[in-house]
């Protein structure tokens, strides 16, 4: 339901000796509004009766929303993405060939081939980045192994810290050897 509206774009900036746009600031996106998907069998206890409907994000008031920071990698990306395509009616950034939105079973197709495409067939087997929201999970656990405080990673994810703590706090590969650096580095200095 990400709209073109709900954007902050930070400038970009032709870069002749890369021959490629840049972006150097980071931008925001400001998420207020969710289309969860559900199953056919439950469309009937939809107002609308299609299988998803535009509402307010969970556990919060209806219009309440919640900023999350934009990249400069990913902004980028956005503005190849206006370039190209545009928007469509009402903003929205992406939307399925016919119009409306795209459904899971599609990404998911496309999010399986570029797993094949990119991973070794020992990472495919595994269940690393198995679904595309397993990249949630990656981008916050990455945020707290690179010492974001917790609440303001909260605030980021939606939140609370015990939910934030409990489920999404998992451990990279070489979080070890980072933290043991870390703990020397602070005996080093003291």
């Amino acid at each position: 339901m990400v709209r073109r509206s709900d954007l902050v774009m930070p400038p970009r900036e032709w870069d002749d000796q890369a021959g490629r746009w840049q972006v150097t600031q980071w931008g925001d996106i400001h998420l207020a509004k969710a289309a969860p998907e559900i199953g056919a069998e439950w469309a009937e206890w939809i107002d609308s009766g299609r299988r998803s409907e535009e509402r307010g994000l969970k556990h919060r008031e209806d219009g309440e929303g919640r900023t999350v920071p934009l990249s400069p990698e990913l902004a980028v990306l956005l503005h190849e993405h206006f370039d190209r395509f545009g928007t469509a009616p009402g903003g929205l950034l992406f939307v399925a060939e016919r119009g409306g939105r795209i459904g899971s079973s599609t990404y998911g197709r496309v999010w399986a081939l570029a797993r094949e495409a990119v991973f070794t067939p020992d990472v495919v087997a595994s269940p690393l980045a198995k679904r595309p929201y397993d990249l949630r999970h990656a981008c916050v656990s990455t945020w707290l192994n690179l010492s974001v405080e917790a609440p303001r990673v909260a605030e980021w994810a939606g939140h609370s810290l015990n939910v934030l703590i409990r489920v999404y706090a998992k451990c990279l590969d070489g979080g070890e050897e980072r933290a043991r650096q870390l703990v020397q580095a602070g005996f080093d200095a003291a």
